[in-house]
């Protein structure tokens, strides 16, 4: 079985739900089942700690990524399989995407907004082709997904931007998404 890169962009608070932390901890606990590796933000906090340490009990390979300064702020997980620290966030988002064979964005604040549209907008301009699949835990991108449909109809995008979106409403349906992408 071939192991595939899962890049996952995540708060890191837990946010006002606790259906987000129960999100994050199911999927992560997939991984070890599915082959899969964690490639995240190197955080011990919110979502990000909750999906890390759900998949390093599942005995998934984790592979972290954190800059100098959030080293402390993010409490950088230093027990991953790989942990890499960088100079900056650019260098960071850099780093996970090439490790990376699929982008997942769960519930997150502004940083996973800025991951989020950079991919989308990598795929728009034909730089990959890698699946991103958006976790609309109880609908919390409800809003982002009406905000990139109003940018189409508004004419700055072509339709086929939303095309580069999968959106799945629960860890089963994000799974199965993800075993369609990697055949």
């Amino acid at each position: 079985m071939t192991t595939r890169s899962i890049c996952v962009f995540c708060g890191s608070r837990f946010g006002g739900d606790a259906a987000y932390k129960e999100a994050a901890e199911a999927f992560g606990a997939r991984f070890g089942d599915k082959n899969w590796r964690l490639v995240y933000g190197a955080g011990d906090v919110g979502l990000m700690g909750a999906v890390a340490n759900a998949a390093q009990a599942a005995g998934a390979d984790t592979f972290g990524v954190i800059p100098t300064h959030l080293l402390e702020w993010e409490v950088g997980k230093r027990d991953l399989t790989n942990f890499i620290v960088t100079e900056n966030m650019h260098e960071r988002k850099k780093v996970m995407f090439m490790n990376s064979d699929a982008i997942v964005v769960l519930p997150g604040g502004a940083g996973s907004l800025d991951e989020f549209f950079e991919v989308l907008t990598w795929r728009q301009l034909g730089l990959h082709e890698k699946p991103i699949v958006v976790l609309n835990v109880n609908g919390f991108w409800d809003p982002l997904i009406g905000l990139v449909d109003h940018v189409i109809a508004q004419g700055f995008a072509e339709d086929s931007i939303r095309d580069f979106i999968h959106v799945a409403d629960d860890v089963t349906a994000l799974e199965t998404i993800l075993d369609r992408a990697f055949g």
